[in-house]
């Protein structure tokens, strides 16, 4: 074993064992719970802290702080992504999905804290978009089912051996090696990314946060980024290891899926919500379709052994 396998493999232990993942998940849930108490206490004490930005939509009502431990939440199901990649590329994009759909359910809690209630809902632009939202979150929440029960299918069909066991081996460590690198890079992004918003949301009396489109996408944009160029990655070195028509098809159809879904975040409205709705149902039938592939090569194959 090479050095650079050994030090791989010591930081596969560290970041991205059982192990590890254990005690991250500890770690989250403790900070979800304090950071939730935190955020109780400063909508309830708001007005005694002067330095608050007192405007704030986070600081309107109790049920705005189930915003704040949702995002602990959101930040672990990115490190699920992670740990998840090495092992299998299309429940790495399960992932995927599972983190958009959590930051609809984060919006849904933040803006139900500040409905108006009236007989002109559909001329508010705030309740418009809970109602976008919460059809979004159905229609997800049962795509994500079909996404899942399809990936378990397409297991249960055992026709991956279209990869060498060899070249199989590296593939896998080159998705490590991207996982390993991904890790850091993220929490770094994390811990700049909260912090920055977090002070300027509680302290920002100028209201300069405005200028952004949505604070809902703090993070997330430059994380979906990121995976566009490990989705591209893992598209380009798939090529050495297999050039069947419709693998190439379901990474290329992952890749666009995960555009559309960083695309979303740049516009807001109905916009947004139909972008990351078609994204998932763009990938799911890709799924679909190239089952229906491997299922056709497993009749051929059993055709021609007989």
């Amino acid at each position: 074993m090479s050095t650079f396998q050994k030090t791989l493999e010591k930081l596969n232990l560290l970041f991205l064992s059982k192990k590890a993942k254990q005690k991250i998940e500890q770690i989250i849930l403790i900070l979800a719970i304090a950071s939730f108490i935190v955020h109780l206490l400063f909508i309830f004490f708001a007005e005694l802290v002067p330095f608050l930005n007192h405007d704030s939509p986070l600081l309107g009502s109790p049920i705005a702080a189930v915003y704040t431990p949702f995002s602990f939440i959101l930040v672990y199901e990115v490190y699920l992504l992670v740990y998840y990649l090495p092992r299998s590329i299309t429940t790495y994009v399960s992932k995927q999905y599972e983190i958009i759909s959590l930051i609809i359910i984060r919006r849904l809690f933040k803006d139900l804290a500040n409905l108006k209630l009236s007989s002109d809902w559909f001329s508010i632009k705030g309740d418009l978009q809970f109602t976008y939202d919460i059809l979004a979150s159905l229609i997800l929440f049962y795509l994500l089912f079909w996404f899942y029960r399809l990936n378990r299918n397409r297991k249960s069909l055992n026709t991956n051996n279209y990869i060498k066991d060899i070249h199989l081996g590296r593939f896998v460590q080159f998705k490590k090696t991207i996982a390993v690198i991904l890790v850091p890079l993220l929490l770094s992004m994390v811990l700049f990314s909260f912090g920055n918003w977090g002070y300027l949301e509680l302290t920002d009396t100028s209201h300069s946060l405005k200028e952004l489109v949505n604070i809902n996408n703090i993070f997330f944009d430059g994380f979906f980024s990121v995976l566009i160029i490990v989705d591209v990655l893992l598209l380009l070195v798939s090529f050495f290891y297999t050039d069947k028509y419709h693998k190439v098809i379901r990474n290329s159809g992952f890749v666009i899926s995960t555009i559309l879904i960083r695309l979303s975040f740049s516009v807001d409205g109905l916009v947004n919500t139909i972008l990351i709705v078609f994204a998932v149902l763009f990938g799911l039938a890709i799924l679909a379709i190239h089952n229906k592939y491997e299922l056709n090569f497993e009749v051929e194959k059993i055709k021609n052994q007989n």
